[in-house]
């Protein structure tokens, strides 16, 4: 593969898939990423996680022949299944994402093998740690093991100890890297006591947690426009930013995971993980060179930088709410608390507006303000960076209107692009001012091969890459700032603080729109 290139080019839902050769980027080759051999081991083969997510996802990676010539897949779960169950039940879910290959498929399903097992059964992970080194033998997988676990996280601290038991975790012929999904715990105490076990049976080296959010191409591009155009970090910083919002609009409701989101609301959901380490990447420092710790080093002392909140006056810097019916995409959609297994009574927020401060020199006295929420207009996820407004209007006679400031917009779902919003003069004999877009399409005029956020996880666990995970001590600066938040939220009976309700399908309660209107600024949503 050393010398091809892209020959064939097929789109499908707007996505490219190359079928062979190497990448090109704008005319140029661009060097591909080189996994090493390996095993890739799942726990909880058989769930949502496996069938939505990672299955695809490995699939596509092979069919673009991005995986090594060592290469399999070990599944491991209850589920009663045999070798030709499972790649049944993964072909359908394969089948299910699209862009299938009968072919490719083929040759994939071969690397594809199962083993019942119960977590609690030492012996069990001895069988399966035997089954690995024998395939490694056959496929040249040379020792190398990516364990990913992708049970429900109350079985995690009991698979990793038994994991460590039964010798998987060793390195003896190889490395072995173990993945470990959010919510990494439920709070500070619950995260600390996971680590703890983490930490007894595996090397922080070892260790990948993962935020897949940290995958997307749009939020990795955000180093990239900042840092590599001199126009716009000169002014990254208080002295021309007024404020910036950061939105996750989900509409979407909870699916099937009212036990899940029961315990842990938008909060935990959405703000300790995703929100935050976005809002890393947005006010990070330039490190002194492009490497994984330094820029996991910078991005940790942007949490570290978060003022605390204020537990006496919390309310000034969060509001809460929840969906009741309305109409989501043209169809009517229950309430929250009429989603099934929600109780009738459940004050669980879907909705939350929070605003934060970041205390050093770059973002002294610039307001952070963040929102999320399920049941929303449309899906979304944007950053706005708005501009501070001219310091004097010359204008002023001239314009009844005032003249608001600069905006520039990075959006990273659904439609990834980048928009600059100014004022123009109006063509014609009248001096009149016209808002104008500068819009930048991230795939337009892109060719080449495009990850989405698990393709491009499981390439960096593969790869050793940790820059786009979680580093320990960034996990738990993250849930100590959330916390007084959490109390607040998780806070029953007359103390508890007021759920604002909001019908599905708007943007979110009428109190969000004042909550940032008191500062006199107003949200920025979503326009095609």
């Amino acid at each position: 593969m050393g010398e091809e290139y892209v020959t064939n080019v097929e789109r499908t839902e707007g996505r490219p898939t190359i079928r062979i050769g190497k990448v090109a980027v704008t005319g140029q080759p661009c060097e591909e990423i080189s996994p090493d051999e390996s095993a890739v081991v799942i726990f909880g083969a058989s769930g949502d996680l496996t069938k939505k997510k990672l299955m695809p996802a490995l699939y596509f990676l092979f069919r673009n022949k991005l995986l090594p010539k060592g290469f399999f897949v070990l599944g491991l779960a209850r589920t009663d299944f045999d070798d030709a169950a499972f790649r049944a039940d993964m072909e359908k879910s394969v089948k299910k994402a699209g862009n299938f290959d009968a072919i490719a498929w083929a040759g994939f399903s071969e690397r594809l093998f199962y083993m019942k097992v119960d977590y609690n059964d030492k012996a069990a992970l001895a069988a399966a740690k035997e089954f690995i080194d024998r395939k490694a033998g056959e496929f040249g997988a040379k020792g190398n093991k990516v364990l990913y676990l992708a049970t429900p996280p109350s079985a995690y601290r009991t698979i990793i100890r038994n994991i460590a038991a039964s010798g998987l975790s060793a390195e003896n012929d190889g490395w072995t890297r173990i993945v470990i999904e959010k919510p990494y715990g439920r709070d500070l105490e619950s995260a600390r006591a996971l680590e703890e076990t983490v930490s007894r049976n595996f090397k922080e080296e070892q260790v990948f947690r993962i935020d897949h959010y940290l995958g997307k191409d749009t939020v990795q591009n955000i180093m990239m426009f900042r840092f590599a155009n001199s126009i716009f970090e000169p002014i990254w910083n208080r002295h021309f930013i007024d404020h910036v919002q950061l939105t996750v609009s989900e509409s979407i409701g909870i699916e099937k995971r009212a036990g899940f989101y029961e315990e842990a609301g938008v909060l935990r959901d959405i703000f300790q993980n995703h929100m935050l380490q976005v809002l890393s990447f947005i006010a990070m420092e330039p490190p002194s060179v492009y490497e994984s710790e330094l820029v996991r080093t910078e991005r940790f002392k942007v949490l570290r930088a978060l003022r605390p909140l204020d537990r006496g006056d919390l309310e000034k810097s969060l509001m809460l709410g929840q969906y009741v019916e309305g109409e989501v995409d043209g169809k009517n959609v229950r309430g929250y608390t009429e989603e099934e297994d929600v109780a009738k009574d459940s004050v669980v927020p879907t909705f939350a507006a929070m605003k934060a401060y970041i205390d050093n020199w770059r973002w002294q006295g610039v307001p952070f303000y963040l929102r999320s929420g399920k049941r929303l207009k449309s899906r979304f996820t944007q950053i706005t960076i708005q501009f501070r407004k001219v310091p004097h209007l010359m204008f002023q006679d001239v314009f009844e209107e005032e003249i608001g400031p600069n905006a520039l917009i990075i959006r990273i779902q659904p439609d990834e692009r980048i928009q600059l919003k100014f004022h123009a003069k109006n063509p014609g004999s009248r001096v009149c001012l016209r808002d104008v877009v500068m819009d930048f399409s991230y795939l337009s005029g892109y060719e080449g091969l495009s990850l989405d956020a698990y393709e491009r996880v499981l390439m960096d666990c593969m790869t050793g890459d940790k820059m786009l995970f979680v580093r320990r001590d960034g996990m738990e600066l993250s849930w100590e700032w959330l916390a007084p938040a959490l109390e607040l939220s998780d806070r029953k009976g007359p103390h508890r603080p007021d759920r604002f309700l909001y019908r599905a399908g708007s943007y979110g309660p009428i109190e969000a729109e004042r909550f940032i209107a008191n500062d006199g600024r107003a949200w920025v949503n979503y326009e095609k």
